[in-house]
């Protein structure tokens, strides 16, 4: 667990900056003590080491970072960084995020091309960009993910580009702008049930999520979509099925489903850890509800093991035709 929420970057002779400004009201959360199988090893290996002198050479942001992602000794030592690009400082306060909010600094017109010279470096057969929140952007920032696809196909032709974005809500044009640019994969997370919207994402709208790659398979139905959600938060089993059968009416292909994990006491508490078994049933229901991939594991999350789940997704739609 995070825990400090008094953060500012390494030898900043700024003032600590808090992270999580509008979370300090928020009474502490009792925090469960992680089962085993929740438990991941320290990042101490050399591939990891590598992964972030590549990281910080090029100025990039990631959320394996900024998230505290449990994965991120693992996929680093093979080099799966996953690029967050328009900055660290996100425009929304999710209840589970560990993401610092805030207003954003101005874009970055050189982050594109040095996205790309990493992906270049890391030798990427594939690579996931997500981003924060830009309502603050007229676009809510359509034109730099445009810019940042652009790029990496100039500089890394063979590696294919999958993007977990925002929801582009009150931003006209955003979606379709980023659709017409063909990342092989469209990824936007719908994070927790309808009902729990309120609470844990109260930014944003379900619907107007679901919507969203809706439109995407209307736009161009060759674009993959990918949606998750993280369960622990107070949902129930119905509620999850009941997510699966609204993403499988909006066409959408490949399903991630991973334990939420609290970063700090300030956030939403973890209701229950969800049991291996049960991540199973998950799995076997979603593959029944007829999507072409499922990934349903306790750490699960969008990109854990994106490079190999890509191959297995297109693997799968070949298979069907």
């Amino acid at each position: 667990m995070v825990t400090l929420i008094d953060t500012t970057a390494p030898g900043s002779p700024e003032k600590p900056k808090l992270r999580h400004p509008e979370k300090q009201k928020n009474p502490d959360a009792p925090v469960l003590r992680k089962p085993d199988w929740i438990r991941v090893k320290a990042p101490v290996s050399h591939g990891f080491k590598e992964t972030r002198e590549i990281v910080r050479s090029k100025g990039l942001v990631t959320v394996c970072e900024e998230a505290a992602c449990p994965n991120i000794g693992e996929c680093w030592e093979k080099k799966h960084a996953t690029m967050m690009i328009m900055g660290d400082t996100c425009t929304r306060a999710c209840a589970f995020c560990n993401i610092r909010t805030g207003m954003p600094a101005a874009l970055d017109e050189k982050e594109p091309e040095n996205v790309a010279l990493a992906v270049e470096e890391m030798g990427l057969n594939h690579v996931v960009i997500t981003s924060v929140d830009r309502d603050d952007l007229a676009d809510g920032g359509a034109e730099h993910f445009e810019k940042v696809i652009k790029a990496i196909r100039a500089r890394a032709p063979g590696t294919t580009i999958e993007i977990l974005t925002p929801d582009f809500l009150r931003k006209p044009g955003a979606a379709e702008r980023v659709i017409d640019a063909q990342p092989d994969v469209f990824n936007h997370n719908l994070e927790t049930v309808p009902r729990l919207y309120r609470t844990v994402r109260p930014g944003s709208r379900y619907f107007h999520s679901l919507r969203l790659l809706e439109k995407v398979k209307e736009r161009d139905p060759q674009q993959f979509t990918k949606s998750g959600i993280m369960v622990g938060l107070g949902e129930s089993r119905d509620e999850v099925m009941q997510v699966m059968d609204d993403m499988r009416s909006a066409g959408i292909d490949f399903i991630t489903i991973g334990q939420y994990l609290q970063p700090t006491r300030k956030h939403a508490a973890v209701d229950r850890f969800v049991t291996p078994e049960e991540f199973k049933s998950y799995e076997s229901i979603a593959r029944a509800k007829g999507f072409l991939m499922v990934s349903a594991t306790p750490l699960t999350r969008s990109s854990y093991h994106a490079d190999a789940d890509f191959a297995k997704l297109r693997a799968a739609r070949q298979a069907k035709q």
